[in-house]
């Protein structure tokens, strides 16, 4: 007897694209396990797909390799829908180079089943509780709108699941960032990619992956274009300033933080607060030392600062950079 294998994705998604940026991302949220992982395409400088329901592979590969050639989303979106003699029972979102957007919703597909588009970015759901879910995250992604890419999407997803979401419940959600060049020492266009495959609340855990993966993977490339891009060191103030008031475990993330707040003499009440923190997580670490001074010199506590740099320097005696900075501060 042959297996049938029906791949059947009732989820609610967003595809979208920050001009800003140059990147284009899909979210999905879903009752299914491991829905991600057929819903959400994306290629830097080419366009995002979300295809779903009963969902067809080549809307991703197919509907990618169309876009690149340049065709614009709603010609993609008639071209993969026009021959599939399962169209009734398809739902599709693209969002092309250009900001494009487009969606398809097969009249077979079980309600609440819609879609809702707008500038640079295509909203759809089926099997969901009501209209209200894709209201709901169109209302969320438009009220971020000065954030990254990747969390826009999120609060989208959030915003359709506090709306109701999927009618069947809830088992994985996962988001895609693509940005040219932005994958582990440029080898990839992957900026952010994160998945929950199978856990009863999967937007919550969702939500913390994403918090550290941006402050580990995004902020350097943030910080490696500030010079030339005021939108990157937008996003990476914007990083900085989620680290100051939602805190980390992590002594060097908080370092990090502390450090590029204090050497722009930025929220300094708070980079010494961080600094503290690394401290107290890391007493014995100089460079982590050397941060709470320099964010206490520039918060006008000198005698704080000298106090951080002499025990800097016990714990590295050689090192010519802390001796200048225990002069500088003395001075």
């Amino acid at each position: 007897m042959a297996l049938l294998i029906i791949s059947l994705f009732s989820t609610f998604s967003i595809a979208a694209y920050d001009a800003d940026a140059g990147e284009w991302g899909v979210a999905v949220a879903s009752c299914v396990p491991f829905a991600y992982h057929s819903v959400a395409w994306a290629e830097a400088g080419v366009g995002a797909v979300a295809t779903q329901s009963w969902t067809n592979h080549f809307y991703g590969t197919d509907g990618l390799a169309l876009l690149g050639s340049g065709l614009t989303a709603d010609s993609v979106v008639f071209l993969l829908t026009a021959g599939d003699s399962l169209r009734d029972q398809r739902q599709l979102g693209i969002v092309d180079r250009y900001g494009n957007t487009a969606s398809f919703t097969g009249e077979g597909c079980a309600d609440w089943a819609g879609s809702i588009q707008g500038d640079g970015y295509t909203i759809q759901g089926n099997i969901l509780t009501g209209p209200e879910v894709v209201t709901a995250m169109e209302e969320a992604f438009l009220e971020t709108e000065s954030y990254p890419l990747a969390e826009r999407l999120y609060a989208s997803l959030v915003a359709g699941e506090a709306a109701g979401g999927d009618s069947r419940g809830r088992q994985s959600a996962g988001i895609l960032v693509v940005r040219e060049g932005s994958g582990h020492d440029g080898a990839t266009d992957r900026f952010v990619e994160l998945v929950v495959n199978d856990n009863p609340d999967p937007l919550v855990v969702l939500g913390a992956h994403l918090y550290t993966w941006e402050l580990y993977n995004c902020f350097p490339v943030y910080a490696s274009e500030m010079e030339e891009d005021p939108i990157s060191e937008q996003r990476m103030i914007h990083l900085l300033q989620r680290l100051a008031y939602e805190g980390s475990d992590n002594p060097q993330l908080l370092n990090l933080g502390a450090w590029e707040l204090a050497i722009r003499d930025l929220m300094l009440d708070e980079a010494v607060e961080m600094a503290l923190k690394a401290v107290e997580l890391a007493p014995e670490d100089f460079n982590i030392r050397d941060t709470l001074a320099e964010a206490l010199f520039r918060n006008g506590d000198t005698e704080g600062a000298v106090e951080q740099a002499l025990v800097a320097l016990e714990l590295d005696p050689e090192n010519i950079y802390l001796q200048e900075q225990l002069e500088r501060f003395s001075n």
